[in-house]
């Protein structure tokens, strides 16, 4: 435990001392120095725990009544911690080509890359209530930060104050959770509270509604992740990989985590966790089939991807309620696999979608097109990326998902009512998700990298830099090998998954059918590509013949193609997003194309976020004319800011006083 605070701590001085240098350069390898070394420490703790190494705990004395500097990392936060090591790494190579031309000094943006990266890692070992809560927030502000980058733009810091005052909404719901436990707890320890034991059902109730309010909006829960499609464009790319891929997921660190401090589970949690995977799934990759920019389209698809994960933790609470070992270790096992899995092709995505913006200065995905003849390594990462969000073997995206469908398989085998409808509402969601994914990322990838290009942009990209390209290509290389060494998943999350579901269930038997049926699958699908690759070798050392002619492709009558002839992505998904128009509500403003010669026309569509726009923006307009009066005591006059403090600290003790 001594190593990974440690590297924490090497993490946060890198970043301070980033921080105080003024040379671009400098302040980059201090800050990428200590956030190497420290994921390199902070490795070695993570990864003897997954082994099956026993909890660590540390404890050290607070000034904080009621505070202590607690940490415990046991196989849940370990895993936890793993795409944080992976990934933050991986996004500060990236970053440095990324923000390579920007003018501004960039100590700060590093300063606050390591913070969060050390926030993230600090708060998954966590042991108190309150430290929980600082962390929490500091890791809040931190990304507020990155996310704010772009500041000079308007639709950027609309964006952060967005996530900010999301994320405070949570965090007020979080103060309320952890003061009702320590209250029945009599303690702010998790590992007390959790062998306490003593709320009520009412407290147990109002516990789980919380928990799934205040993480939930982390998480970006449909209709909490308003935030999400926010701020994902306004962040630099890197950034966007590391919030999508890593930072969403201590929200769902926070679910798992409050499962095990309120103890207890009920069906009416593993049942909510369901409907609410279900819902943000579909809605989550319907959104995204409608979106025309490109990190807008990644931003839905953190949501659905998320509500897989939580479709997952809802089987394997519902495993638990009713004693199926097997659907409980499947379900679980799968949301947890998908965590890691989503951290991997998402940042992946996220890179990819930074290095074509970085090629033609636009996510506008209708202008692009033809990509992949002047970028081959952005569009190959890109269509395994594709794939793997997809749930497509031999990627690790299906690992993962296969999980949970056979989660679902396995209550069928039960015959009995409550596990036949959770079958019925997994393999029809994942199905339904999957195929909508598959019909998104046709869109994106066909329209981006395929084709003619549609703008002078995309007629003058070029490929990307080789330190943008090189955490592309490690990603890729992540996502096959996981998909193709998928037996051996099961080992990775053994620990993790004993954590939730106790010691005492015995492993073997409940994962023995799902371990074969992987093996047979990788099996093959390494055997495809193992031919693939010899008949392309072959057909290479084939001689071609003495003659050779070429000749034009018949073209239907039309001499000159361009891209106006191409599908747009609006038209490739039409149908799709046509059957779903009463949830999307899509507006579309131009001029209709009539008669056989029809003159110029234009045609844009748009489509908002329902919740934003019908459920938010009332609260948040209504919230902004409340506090507008306030303002006004924000005058700038430091002897008044002092009379404030003195106020309050008058009347604070008054209330002290006069109460106690």
């Amino acid at each position: 435990m001594q190593l990974f605070i440690l590297g924490c701590l090497i993490m946060l001085i890198g970043g301070w001392i980033a921080l105080l240098i003024k040379n671009k350069a400098v302040s980059y390898r201090l800050a990428n120095l200590g956030l190497f070394i420290g994921s390199g420490l902070i490795s070695i703790p993570v990864i003897a725990t997954l082994m099956g190494t026993h909890t660590n705990i540390l404890n050290f004395g607070w000034l904080i009544q009621g505070g202590t500097l607690s940490f415990r990392l046991d196989a849940l936060s370990a895993f936890f911690c793993l795409p944080v090591l992976i990934i933050s790494p991986l996004a500060m190579v990236y970053g440095r080509s990324y923000l390579a031309n920007q003018d501004k000094p960039l100590g700060k943006h590093w300063f606050f890359f390591n913070l969060l990266t050390a926030s993230m890692l600090l708060l998954m070992v966590s042991n108190n209530s309150l430290m929980f809560l600082i962390i929490w927030e500091v890791m809040t502000l931190a990304s507020f930060f990155l996310v704010m980058y772009d500041d000079e733009k308007a639709e950027v810091r609309s964006a952060g104050w967005t996530y900010l005052i999301a994320a405070h909404i949570g965090a007020a719901a979080l103060l309320v959770f952890f003061a009702i436990l320590g209250k029945d707890s009599g303690s702010l320890q998790f590992d007390t509270i959790a062998k306490t034991g003593n709320q009520s059902a009412l407290s147990i109730a109002i516990l789980f509604v919380l928990a799934i309010f205040g993480f939930g909006i982390k998480a970006g829960f449909v209709p909490l992740h308003v935030w999400l499609p926010e701020a994902h464009p306004a962040a630099p790319s890197h950034i966007s990989a590391l919030m999508s891929g890593v930072m969403i997921k201590t929200g769902i660190y926070g679910i798992l985590r409050a499962l095990v401090l309120i103890g207890h589970p009920t069906a009416y949690m593993g049942w909510t966790l369901v409907i609410i995977g279900m819902t943000s799934g579909i809605a989550g990759v319907v959104f995204a089939l409608a979106q025309h920019d490109l990190k807008r389209l990644l931003a839905y698809h953190s949501v659905e991807n998320i509500g897989i994960i939580t479709l997952g933790i809802g089987t394997g609470v519902l495993g638990l309620v009713w004693n199926i070992p097997a659907l409980a270790i499947l379900g679980f096992g799968g949301g947890l696999l998908h965590v890691l899995n989503h951290a991997l092709f998402k940042s992946l995505l996220f890179f990819c979608a930074g290095a074509v913006t970085h090629i033609t200065g636009t996510r506008n995905i209708e202008l692009l097109g033809g990509l992949f003849k002047k970028a081959r390594w952005t569009g190959w990462t890109f269509l395994i990326g594709s794939a793997a969000i997809s749930g497509l073997p031999p990627f690790n995206g299906f690992v993962s998902e296969f999980f949970i469908y056979f989660a679902g398989i396995s209550g069928i085998k039960t015959a009995a009512p409550g596990p036949i409808i959770l079958a019925a509402c997994v393999l029809t969601s994942l199905a339904l998700i999957g195929g909508l994914a598959v019909a998104c990322f046709s869109k994106a990838f066909g329209i981006i990298f395929l084709g003619e290009p549609r703008s002078e942009q995309a007629r003058n990209a070029h490929e990307a830099d080789v330190m943008m390209r090189l955490p592309m290509f490690v990603l890729s290389l992540l996502c096959i090998m996981v998909g193709l060494l998928a037996p051996l998943t099961i080992y990775l999350i053994l620990f993790p998954v004993q954590t939730l579901v106790g010691t005492s269930v015995v492993f073997a038997g409940s994962t023995a059918g799902i371990v074969k049926v992987l093996s047979i699958i990788t099996l093959l699908f390494a055997l495809l590509i193992i031919l693939a690759g010899l008949f392309y070798l072959l057909r290479r050392k084939l001689p071609r013949g003495t003659e050779e002619s070429c000749t034009g492709t018949w073209d239907c009558g039309f001499a000159a193609p361009d891209a106006g002839m191409q599908y747009t992505a609006s038209s490739f998904a039409d149908p799709l997003t046509e059957l779903f128009k009463p949830l999307l509500g899509t507006k579309q403003h131009g001029k209709d194309v009539t008669g056989y010669f029809p003159a110029q026309a234009d045609f844009h569509s748009e489509t908002p976020d329902a919740a934003r726009e019908k459920l938010f923006a009332p609260v948040f307009i209504l919230i902004s004319r409340i506090i507008s009066p306030i303002r006004k005591v924000q005058h700038g006059n430091l002897n008044g800011y002092l009379l404030y403090i003195a106020i309050t600290l008058i009347a604070l003790l008054v209330w002290k006083t006069g109460f106690h």
